[in-house]
C-alpha cells in the first residue's frame, strides 16, 4: 500500500456519515442567537432536505433540540449542557465549591459564580446569590468568549502553552496577530498577580473579579465576583479580590484533597 494511500483509509476508518450529519446540526445551531428553520438548517449545511429531515427529527425525540414556541424553527435544548454537568469530576467540583461560594456571598455582600471553559467560550456551571437585597449575578448556562471575560483570561493565563494554543485555535471569530499578542500578554499579567480586577465590558458600574480554581497545575475553574458599586459603605474591589482569591483557593485545596482520596 502507498503512503499516500494511508491518509484516506485511516480517514474513512473513523467517518460515520450519518452520526456527523447529526453532530454537524448540534454544532451550527449552537451558534445561532435565533432558531433555525429545517430549511435554513439544510442550506448551511450544504445538505439535502431528504439527507436532514430525519436527523433533525431523531434530535427533536432525543430531547437535543425543540421547536421554538414563538418563532418558526429549532433551537438546542440544554440537554448536552446536563450531560456534561454529569461528569463526575465537574460534577465534584460544583459540590466543593458551592459551601464555599456560599461564604463568600456572606463575606462580601456580592454574588459569584463559577465558570469553565468549553469550546474557546466561558461557561456558568453555578453561581450564588448575594444575601444581600441588591445585587448583580449571572445566571447558569451564561456563555461568553474567553477573550470577553475576567473568569476567560483566568481559565486561559492558568494553562499551559500547548492548552492555550488549542484554545486560541477555537476562538470564533479568530483574532487578529495583534489582538491575540495583547491577550496572551494579558493572560501572562493574570498570572502573574493570580487575580483578575476590571470593569465589566457589558455592564456598567460592575467590576469583575476573577481567581482560578487549580487542579493539577491548572486552572479547572475560575470563581468570579461581578462586584455592584453601593452607595452604603462596603468592601472595595480589592479588598473583594483578596476574598475571592482565598475562597479559589480553598476550593482547590479541597479538589487536591478529593483526588488524593480516588
Amino acid at each position: 500500500m502507498d503512503d499516500e494511500d494511508r491518509p484516506a483509509e485511516v480517514d474513512s476508518r473513523y467517518r460515520a456519515p450519518a452520526l456527523e450529519k447529526g453532530l454537524d446540526i448540534l454544532e451550527l445551531l449552537a451558534t445561532q442567537s435565533k432558531p433555525m428553520t429545517l430549511t435554513n438548517i439544510v442550506n448551511s449545511l450544504g445538505r439535502s432536505h431528504g439527507e436532514l429531515f430525519r436527523m433533525v427529527q431523531v434530535l427533536e425525540f432525543r430531547g437535543y433540540i425543540e421547536p421554538d414556541p414563538v418563532n418558526d424553527g429549532y433551537r438546542l435544548t440544554d440537554r448536552l449542557f446536563s450531560l456534561g454537568m454529569q461528569q463526575p469530576r465537574t460534577r465534584n467540583l460544583i459540590e466543593l465549591a458551592l459551601p464555599v461560594m456560599r461564604q463568600l456571598t456572606l463575606e462580601v455582600g456580592q454574588s459569584c459564580h463559577l465558570a469553565l471553559h468549553s469550546r474557546g467560550e466561558m461557561v456558568v456551571v453555578a453561581r450564588m446569590e448575594s444575601s444581600e437585597q441588591v445585587g448583580f449575578s449571572v445566571r447558569v448556562g451564561y456563555r461568553r468568549p474567553l477573550v470577553q471575560a475576567a473568569s476567560g483570561a483566568v481559565l486561559y493565563a492558568f494553562q499551559p502553552d500547548d492548552i492555550r494554543l488549542r484554545w486560541e485555535k477555537m476562538f470564533d471569530p479568530p483574532l487578529s496577530r495583534d489582538e491575540l499578542d495583547a491577550f496572551r500578554a494579558h493572560a501572562d499579567a493574570v498570572r502573574q498577580r493570580h487575580v483578575e480586577l476590571t470593569p465589566s465590558r457589558f455592564v456598567a458600574g460592575v467590576t469583575d473579579i476573577s481567581a482560578p480554581v487549580m487542579r493539577g497545575g491548572m486552572a479547572a475553574a475560575a470563581l468570579t465576583v461581578p462586584y455592584l458599586k453601593k452607595l452604603q459603605p462596603s468592601l472595595s474591589p480589592r479588598e473583594t479580590a483578596v476574598l475571592v482569591r482565598k475562597a479559589a483557593d480553598r476550593i482547590s485545596d479541597q479538589l487536591v484533597e478529593g483526588d488524593s482520596r480516588i
